[in-house]
């Protein structure tokens, strides 16, 4: 399926000259000129004046939704994506079926106890492989899909020549730029989510479930577990936002697909070596994967949320201030493709 057949889904009508406005037929009237969309008032091709604002501002959000469901489309068709959402999902198979090896024959993980944090609890308790996962994918795995789908946002689209097409619709720049930030997120929970769920499965078959010990030492029953791992799935793809608003900006910046996503993953990389180096400790705090495995403290009871918010608050910073950047170059942007 191509970029530009995915956009015929979005049921938003033509982008013609005219655009049809859903049930306006109804009334009689079949067309909303372009002025009358841009401006938000006008005739409604009856001659009245008086239903202009209501006529305008339903095109307006149906033209939203129907940018933001073809922007999900098109990112859940691609082969590309369905191959990351399934790499992402053997991580956790691979990381239960290795454990459960190693310690068939009554060993531990690691050899003597000692392994990484949350692999030593997967033999008692299956549900630690979604932490596990989750830990073991943040790092590398999940941003680097991610940066894989935002840098190739809006650079594929100019490199495959969709763009333009895309821009004479009434939908405006900045609302095009939100969607495909919004199917960019929606890609982060999907690939978090999928992790987790694919952890949970593995972690049941070859794992006894029960009752978790939390870090703290304490117990909590095994729904309250499952519901905290939920919670931390959700952390998790929110910590993905600020690399999502990067590698969007980034994909302004080209036209080039692959040479957004290798930017984008690139960033990442260079990122992450940055934030291991001691001798860069005082910058750490403000790079975006510094705070990133602080949905640990998700396990404590009580639960230490100041770590947490300040992985919140840092991704904010990153979307607010990639996320400004990007709007400033793709709305200004000379679009010749």
């Amino acid at each position: 399926m191509s970029r530009a057949d995915a956009r015929t889904d979005s049921g938003a009508g033509t982008t013609g000259a005219g655009t049809t406005v859903p049930g306006a037929t109804e009334a009689g009237a079949t067309e909303v000129g372009p002025a009358a969309t841009d401006s938000g008032a006008g005739t409604t091709g009856i001659g009245t004046t008086g239903v202009g604002t209501s006529a305008a501002g339903t095109p307006r959000l149906l033209w939203s939704l129907g940018l933001f469901r073809s922007e999900l489309v098109t990112t859940f068709r691609r082969w590309r994506t369905l191959a990351l959402l399934g790499v992402l999902a053997a991580v956790p198979v691979l990381i239960g079926v290795a454990i459960r090896i190693e310690t068939s024959d009554g060993g531990s993980v690691g050899g003597g106890g000692q392994g990484p944090a949350f692999f030593t609890q997967i033999t008692n308790n299956g549900l630690f492989l979604v932490f596990a996962a989750l830990a073991a994918t943040l790092p590398v795995f999940l941003p680097m899909a991610v940066g894989v789908v935002a840098g190739d946002a809006v650079a594929g689209e100019t490199n495959s020549g969709t763009l333009r097409y895309l821009l004479v619709a009434p939908a405006g720049r900045t609302r095009l730029l939100l969607a495909k930030y919004a199917a960019t997120l929606a890609f982060c929970l999907a690939a978090t989510l999928a992790v987790a769920a694919s952890a949970l499965a593995a972690g049941a078959l070859l794992f006894p479930l029960g009752d978790v010990t939390t870090i703290s030492g304490t117990r909590i029953s095994f729904m309250d577990g499952l519901l905290r791992a939920l919670l931390v799935a959700v952390l998790v793809a929110a910590s993905l936002t600020g690399i999502a608003a990067l590698g969007l900006f980034v994909s302004t910046l080209t036209g080039s697909g692959v040479a957004a996503m290798a930017t984008t993953v690139g960033l990442v990389i260079t990122v992450q070596i940055l934030n291991s180096i001691p001798q860069l400790d005082a910058v750490h705090p403000y790079l975006f994967p510094h705070h990133w495995l602080s949905f640990a403290d998700v396990l404590r009871e009580p639960v230490y949320w100041d770590d947490v918010l300040r992985n919140l608050g840092l991704q904010g910073a990153y979307v607010a201030v990639f996320g400004s950047a990007a709007w400033a170059r793709f709305t200004s942007k000379d679009i010749t493709a």
